[in-house]
């Protein structure tokens, strides 16, 4: 662990926080006594954002299903339970271990754009950039993935239908939930937007009013809507009375959606990205994901040292400009490959890492602008996360997102969805800055039925004595934090440490580092500083301020993660101290 010997760590300590739970409990972790060399884990290791969807994972579990069963559970309930994160009226990326066949693969169900739009439909009548139509309602929405999800799971992968895999998310949408803080204050950041839309209001508004923390929230037209998926799988979705109703509430709003743009949305099989980190293979996310490409790019780079020899201010400044370079290139370079020729074999090789390390002074940092280009490309920062290892030893990696807090705020009358904003992922303009301030360019411009870049990077880590799952929210912070858990994770600490790391980010522009509060020293910070580096290290009223009252998760990512010790044939779950409802759980499989 000396890696993070200088970072500070105490709040690597926290327990797992998880709705009813002990807030002293130890992290999950779980083995049978006298386990034989593992063959196959001991049970399952399910962990999610919410302990209502981690349980509905479970509950799979024990009715027979596998981990892609038990996917398709815990994805459904977070849409339920956490729209202010992401939904059926989204998309994500599944990166699947099918333990059987030793064989991996990446289910892409990013978000399509419908084929009627083009970059001047986000211009005013003066040529100014719409922000707000680029943001908020139809104009923002992408054509939803996730349901395709669930249906290309279960008829591919999974051992049980469809419909009882979606039965718990129909059960908490029916029943209700109680309304917890982020997601109060979440609504209350977007009530504006939220509060246009008659069939928003209808969903989110508890007895005419805004929804309060301990409300009871249920979701009668989302449970409808995920009935008719789970009764005629793809076609209870994109055709039928569910499409629609999607298509009346989108043009009712002036939007441009189409019965064929519904229709026509598939999923896409890719092959992972793979890399080779000293004892370790990663297996992560390919285009359109940065966040593979991005890591393999980082990790390289840094292979080049011997981290845990050097101070704790020397290996930040070459972790930040592993960053640097790597989002240089996320910029120019990344977008949907089946409409954009990615340079691959290059900028995923060693010798163009050991190039990029060449540059890199090991006392002073790299302007920014001494780095050809523009700024790059970012998304939102409220995505979700799950992972899954299954006593098969099948495994699940899955990022979902609707993009920013709610998405669009649009939920088509009589469906319960609230759509996606995810088109603000696209360079609308290109050299127009997004959401975020920051300006994307043509290689990830709209096209009909293209997917918007992502930074979106479930992964898998393997080595000799260990496998893990991990992945988390964070708009572009998502690439940093799965690096420094894998980082983490290389440095042997257990699957909660990992999930409770400080955080710290460079994405090439704007130059500086940002860093969650706490995570470096003041010595640190002040060697940082010497070195050239502008460093954002808010104390604890300013990271507030800057919230708006929302956690540190919004900015910091919701890291979830499971792991499997080979070794001595034990599980263990990790949960992000940052989140109040997360949940990591271990099942031991029954003895015969």
């Amino acid at each position: 662990m000396k890696f993070w010997s200088g970072v500070i760590i105490a709040v690597a300590l926290v327990a797992t926080p998880a709705c009813g739970r002990d807030a002293a409990a130890q992290p999950e972790h779980a083995a049978r006594p006298d386990s034989a060399a593992a063959k196959a884990p001991p049970g399952v290791a399910i962990a999610s954002a919410h302990a209502l969807a981690t349980e509905a994972g479970l509950e799979i579990i024990r009715e027979g299903g596998n981990a892609f069963d038990a996917a398709i559970a815990v994805s459904a309930a977070l849409s339920v339970v956490e729209p202010i994160s992401s939904g059926i009226g989204g998309g994500g990326f599944f990166l699947l271990h099918q333990a059987e066949e030793d064989r991996d693969v990446f289910l892409d169900a990013r978000e399509t754009s419908p084929a009627a739009v083009s970059s001047d439909d986000y211009l005013t009548e003066d040529g100014e950039f719409n922000r707000d139509r680029a943001t908020n309602g139809p104009w923002a929405a992408g054509i939803p993935g996730l349901p395709a999800a669930f249906v290309h799971l279960a008829n591919e992968y999974g051992q049980l239908p469809l419909e009882r895999s979606l039965a718990p998310a129909i059960r908490l949408a029916d029943e209700g939930f109680p309304v917890y803080g982020r997601m109060e204050r979440g609504y209350q950041s977007r009530a504006e937007v939220m509060e246009r839309y008659p069939g928003t209001r209808d969903t989110f508004l508890i007895d005419g009013r805004a929804m309060r923390e301990g409300d009871t929230f249920r979701q009668p037209d989302l449970a409808r809507t995920l009935e008719r998926l789970a009764a005629d799988g793809f076609d209870g979705f994109y055709r039928g009375r569910t499409a629609e109703l999607l298509l009346e509430g989108v043009q009712a709003e002036g939007g441009v959606w189409t019965a064929d743009d519904l229709a026509s949305y598939k999923v896409v099989e890719r092959e992972p990205l793979r890399l080779n980190y000293h004892e370790w293979e990663i297996v992560t996310a390919p285009p359109p994901s940065s966040g593979g490409v991005a890591l393999a790019q980082m990790l390289q780079i840094l292979a080049g040292w011997e981290l845990e020899e050097l101070d704790p201010a020397l290996r930040a400044h070459l972790t930040v400009e592993s960053m640097r370079r790597a989002f240089r290139d996320r910029t120019f370079y990344l977008g949907d490959p089946d409409f954009v020729d990615i340079p691959m074999e290059t900028l995923t090789s060693r010798d163009y890492a050991a190039g990029l390390r060449a540059t890199i002074h090991p006392q002073r940092a790299t302007p920014s602008d001494m780095l050809s280009g523009e700024p790059t490309p970012l998304e939102g920062d409220e995505t979700t996360h799950f992972s899954i290892i299954d006593a098969e030893g099948n495994r699940v990696a899955a990022t979902q997102t609707v993009n920013l807090l709610y998405g669009s705020g649009l939920v088509p009358p009589g469906t319960g969805v609230l759509l996606n904003n995810e088109m603000d992922d696209f360079a609308l303009q290109p050299g127009e800055a997004n959401a975020f301030g920051v300006m994307g360019f043509d290689a990830n411009a709209p096209e009909p039925g293209k997917r918007m870049l992502s930074s979106m990077t479930p992964t898998f880590m393997l080595s000799d004595d260990r496998i893990a799952v991990l992945g988390t929210p964070g708009g572009t912070r998502i690439i940093t934090m799965v690096l420094l858990g894998i980082l983490g994770y290389d440095a042997g600490l257990d699957a909660q440490s990992v999930a409770a790391l400080p955080r710290f980010h460079h994405q090439w522009l704007p130059d500086r580092i940002s860093a969650e509060r706490g995570a470096f020293s003041p010595e640190v910070i002040a060697r940082l500083r010497e070195m050239g580096h502008e460093v954002d290290a808010p104390d604890e009223e300013d990271e507030m301020r800057r919230s708006a009252g929302r956690t540190s998760s919004h900015s910091w990512g919701n890291l979830q993660t499971a792991a499997w010790n080979l070794r001595d044939n034990t599980l263990e779950g990790g949960t992000d101290p940052r989140n109040e409802v997360g949940s990591a759980e271990v099942q031991l499989t029954p003895e015969p």
